[in-house]
């Protein structure tokens, strides 16, 4: 049986991403930029056989899956789904505004002056859900226990049904704060991470029941991917 590993992937540079806009269930497309990172990405890992793929069903996360299998030689027989349960966190109320505003009230309602005395305490992924719960006046957040259950369901599944065929390597593109959730659950040394790069690689290995990281927020199938890309020009 060989390795089961997911390699999550955040997805490419949207809109709100370049505007520093708060962007969870809403959506805005990738830019060009963003969509060139990706494609980068995805010339890095066409090395890389892929039992099958996954993406959330935010249509950033559907762009970002598509052109990384457009540069695989066997894109054509990876089967690829969406899964809703790696979708990014739920700000309800909070949701388009700029990332200045959410990340200056949550930490008044965690009891920090600044966001930076927020993220330089051992302050968890727990409390942040329920500060987001605390602030959304539309009541649409998910509470804590809710978010880790879909999280955590939605990658073990990929991982167990990979496993279970013999194992093999899994593509998955999420979201940044979503991937972050999903490393601290695995290990809760894990600091809680909001700066994930877009197309940055997160490596899980899914054994007999259990992950284990193998890296984080790796760009080098990017930086690789642009060497190609400067060589075909």
């Amino acid at each position: 049986m060989k390795e089961t590993n997911l390699y999550l992937v955040r997805h490419g540079k949207t809109m709100f991403n370049t505007l520093a806009r708060v962007q969870g269930w809403c959506d805005t497309p990738l830019t060009k930029p963003g969509r060139e990172g990706i494609t980068a990405v995805g010339l890095g890992l066409r090395d890389t056989a892929f039992e099958e793929a996954y993406s959330s069903d935010s249509g950033r996360a559907i762009e970002t899956a598509r052109l990384i299998l457009r540069e695989h030689p066997h894109q054509d027989v990876i089967p690829y789904k969406t899964d809703p349960r790696v979708r990014e966190w739920c700000f309800g109320s909070l949701e388009g505004g700029y990332d200045a505003e959410m990340w200056g009230v949550l930490p008044r309602v965690l009891n920090f002056k600044t966001e930076d005395e927020l993220f330089s305490t051992d302050v968890t992924f727990e409390e942040i859900a329920n500060a987001i719960v605390g602030a959304d006046t539309a009541n649409w957040a998910e509470p804590y226990e809710v978010l880790k259950n879909r999280v955590w369901q939605g990658f073990e599944d990929m991982a167990k049904y990979r496993e279970e065929r013999g194992g093999g390597n899994v593509l998955v593109v999420s979201h940044g704060l979503t991937i972050a959730f999903m490393l601290s659950l695995i290990d809760d040394k894990q600091p809680v991470r909001a700066n994930l790069e877009n197309g940055s690689i997160n490596r899980l290995r899914y054994e007999d029941g259990k992950f284990s990281i193998r890296s984080i927020n790796d760009i080098s199938y990017q930086e690789r991917g642009r060497l190609i890309m400067a060589e075909e020009k």
